[in-house]
C-alpha cells in the first residue's frame, strides 16, 4: 500500500469512527490522533532497522510532545486504527493492535514486567477501548470486543466480549450490542475530498 493510499485510508477510518468528523482537510489538520498514527508509521519503519532506532525514538518523543499521545516505535498498529480525542494515550513497545480498532483518550496499553519479552497486550480486530481503560500485560483481547471506560484489564478475553470493571471481568456480547459493519464507501461523500 502506498503512503498516500494509507493516508487516505486513515482519513476514511476517522470519518467511519467519529460522527463529528466533517471533512478530510479539517481532519488531516486538526486530529491529533491521526497525527500520532502518521508519526508512528514513520518511526515504526525506522525502528525496523536497528541503525535507526535512536532517530525513531527521538521522532516518537517529538510526536508525543506535539500530540499528547505516546506510541512506542516498536508497537504494531493495524489498518484504519483510530484514536479519538487522544490526549494521554500510551501504547507500549510490544503492543499489537488489529484492524479497525478505536481507542479513546487516556487509554494505556502497558506492561506489567520489566523483562525484555512480549509484555504488552495484543488487541484483535474491531475492538473499541473506552476512555481511561488500562489494558496491561501480554494478554489478548479477542476481535469484536468492547472495553468499558476506566476498566483495568489484566486477563485474556475471548472474541465478542464486553469487558468492564476493576479488575475487569468479561461476558459475551449480546446480539443487540453489536454494531453493524459499515462500509466506508456508504458514508463518505467523494465531494468531501478537497
Amino acid at each position: 500500500m502506498t503512503f498516500l493510499s494509507r493516508l487516505k485510508e486513515d482519513l476514511e477510518g476517522a470519518r467511519a469512527h467519529d460522527p463529528a468528523a466533517r471533512g478530510n482537510t479539517e481532519n488531516a489538520l486538526a486530529y491529533s490522533g491521526l497525527h500520532a498514527i502518521w508519526i508512528h508509521r514513520l518511526t515504526h519503519r525506522l525502528w525496523q532497522n536497528p541503525a535507526y532506532r535512536l532517530p525513531a525514538r527521538l521522532i516518537s518523543q517529538l510526536g508525543r510532545f506535539i500530540t499528547g499521545i505516546e506510541i512506542h516505535p516498536g508497537a504494531t498498529l493495524g489498518r484504519r486504527f483510530f484514536i479519538d480525542h487522544g490526549m494521554g494515550v500510551v501504547i507500549g513497545e510490544t503492543a499489537e493492535i488489529g484492524d479497525d480498532v478505536m481507542i479513546y483518550h487516556g487509554v494505556t496499553l502497558g506492561g506489567r514486567s520489566l523483562a525484555k519479552v512480549k509484555r504488552h497486550p495484543t488487541i484483535g480486530d474491531r475492538v473499541v477501548i473506552g476512555a481511561g481503560a488500562k489494558v496491561l500485560g501480554p494478554i489478548t483481547i479477542g476481535s469484536d470486543s468492547a472495553i468499558g471506560a476506566n476498566a483495568v484489564v489484566v486477563k485474556d478475553a475471548p472474541a465478542d466480549s464486553i469487558i468492564t470493571g476493576i479488575p475487569a471481568t468479561n461476558r459475551p456480547r449480546k446480539p443487540e450490542e453489536h454494531k453493524p459493519a459499515v462500509d466506508p464507501a456508504e458514508y463518505i461523500d467523494p465531494a468531501m475530498w478537497i
